[in-house]
């Protein structure tokens, strides 16, 4: 008896968001860390911690900058490490490092060629080993319904239907 796989045969084109996870560090800069008593930030004794960074150890990191603490820092702080990390970081992000990720797959996503979807059954894999964000689940069927012609989330073999286009049909 001759095995068969139907789930080859489906036609279903796999989507797997864990594939797009990036390979590299994503690094917080915490501004907490440069605060005078933990609540303001001297401009001076900033700049001159800045100086004494290895910024070369950000090389091919994606760096995020960020405070956790309670303090009311300037927009000009953030600005300031970006002027120093730039020439080495991969990318530079503002927030948590949740939130790079979100940022990081949101760009990813964004230079996918949909077109290769068109007219298709798409999965996107449930399953991963990765943290993958849930909001590029929610992104990736947002850029994949205009074109799709059906999406589903989980496994080729056992799906969850999300979408299904309506072929209108016209009368002769």
């Amino acid at each position: 008896m001759e095995l068969i796989n139907k789930v080859a045969q489906s036609g279903i084109l796999s989507f797997d968001l864990e594939e797009y996870f990036p390979k590299e560090e994503i690094v917080v800069f915490d501004l907490k860390e440069y605060l005078f008593r933990g609540l303001i930030l001297k401009e001076k004794d900033f700049r001159e911690a800045l100086v004494q960074i290895d910024w070369k150890t950000f090389s091919n990191k994606y760096l995020t900058i960020t405070c956790s603490a309670d303090a009311i820092i300037p927009q000009w702080a953030y600005m300031l490490v970006s002027v120093y990390a730039q020439p080495h970081a991969k990318a530079i992000y503002f927030g948590t490092k949740q939130e790079a990720l979100k940022s990081i797959y949101f760009q990813t996503i964004n230079s996918i060629d949909v077109e290769q979807y068109r007219d298709q059954r798409v999965v996107v894999k449930g399953c991963s080993d990765k943290p993958v964000p849930p909001d590029a689940y929610v992104y990736v069927t947002n850029i994949l319904r205009p074109v799709a012609k059906s999406i589903m989330y989980g496994e080729p073999c056992s799906t969850v239907p999300l979408f299904k286009r309506k072929e209108i049909v016209k009368s002769v």
